[in-house]
């Protein structure tokens, strides 16, 4: 019996810090007013208004653009932290909804970065992009893949809406990965749950090029509920209970959500990992971003049971839960 494992992580930010004060340049609003409704305080932006255009690092026909740079870095420090060699990785996915271009996949120019060549796929669901990733790597090395690097990266300064003021603020760029490694044995993914519901595409898109739309009010009411019934079944088929969960690591989509979230599921804030307050939502490496976060914090010990959860664009879900295992 082969089963998973998370070896090394890794996260990569922009250094460009916007706070809420800077957003009252673009349209009528105010720090309180956005943290009261959203739990941000800052975000990072890697492009957008607040970011002087500058030379790419890299040559343009290496196809290496904002997201791959930050992609690329979260994944190099998950390697150096697994100590694996790039050329040991049977494949990268790359988990994003703000690719560098059309045609190929941002994942190839990545993965040359990082000098991989036995593989290498995008992975579009959104904000649930992460935990599908999770689900597929597990299933690959299920499979007779050794190691899968999983990165979720975004750079949504590009699809937002900058003349929007409901939901321009909610946004940054960023990156988080991991390196999977099959292991002897159970592992460590104990159950899981994906789901999407295509006839609610039109609450949150973007055509190609312009902004997000967003219908918030909507958006809210489903993600609560897809998030919950998500991680329940997820729970069920780990057969666990909330009781189990030393820590949950929701999709950082506004402190709003995921405290209701929280509470619908029975579990105390102090058990939620939370970076919105300085990321924004970061999409499909919203996840990451707060799972790396929380073990750089020492929050999470050997043998503890994690529970992921995400919605997104789609209307897209996933859950699943990872017991921890110290390697």
């Amino acid at each position: 019996m082969t089963g998973v494992a998370i070896t090394g992580w890794g996260a990569a930010l922009p250094e460009r810090v916007v706070t809420n004060e800077e957003l009252t340049t673009l349209f009528e609003t105010s720090d309180e007013w956005i943290f009261e409704r959203s739990g941000i305080r800052a975000r990072r932006a890697a492009t957008g208004p607040f970011v002087d255009p500058a030379p790419p690092p890299h040559p343009p026909e290496s196809g290496l653009g904002t997201t791959g740079r930050l992609a690329a870095e979260a994944g190099r420090i998950a390697l150096e932290r697994a100590g694996v060699d790039p050329k040991a990785i049977s494949l990268l996915i790359l988990c994003t909804t703000t690719p560098d271009q059309l045609i190929p996949a941002s994942s190839a120019s990545v993965a040359a970065a990082l000098g991989i060549s036995t593989g290498a796929m995008d992975l579009n669901a959104a904000c649930a992009g992460f935990t599908y990733g999770l689900v597929t790597a597990s299933g690959l090395i299920g499979a007779g893949a050794e190691r899968v690097l999983l990165i979720g990266a975004e750079t949504l300064s590009r699809a937002t809406n900058w003349e929007d003021r409901t939901n321009a603020f909610l946004f940054g760029d960023g990156a988080g990965a991991v390196v999977v490694e099959a292991v002897p044995g159970e592992g460590c993914l104990l159950g899981w749950d994906l789901g999407v519901d295509g006839n609610l595409v039109s609450l949150l898109y973007a055509q190609h090029g312009s902004g997000m739309v967003m219908r918030g009010k909507e958006v809210f009411r489903r993600a609560v509920l897809a998030t919950v019934q998500s991680a329940n079944a997820s729970l069920e088929r780990a057969k666990l209970s909330i009781d189990d969960i030393a820590l949950f690591v929701p999709h950082q989509a506004n402190i709003r959500i995921m405290e209701a979230a929280a509470s619908r599921l029975g579990l105390p804030l102090d058990r939620v990992a939370s970076v919105i307050d300085r990321t924004g939502n970061t999409s499909s490496a919203s996840i990451p971003l707060a799972l790396v976060d929380a073990l750089e914090r020492g929050r999470l010990s050997d043998g503890d049971n994690i529970l992921l959860a995400g919605f997104g664009a789609g209307m897209t879900w996933a859950s699943a839960v990872w017991r921890w295992q110290d390697r």
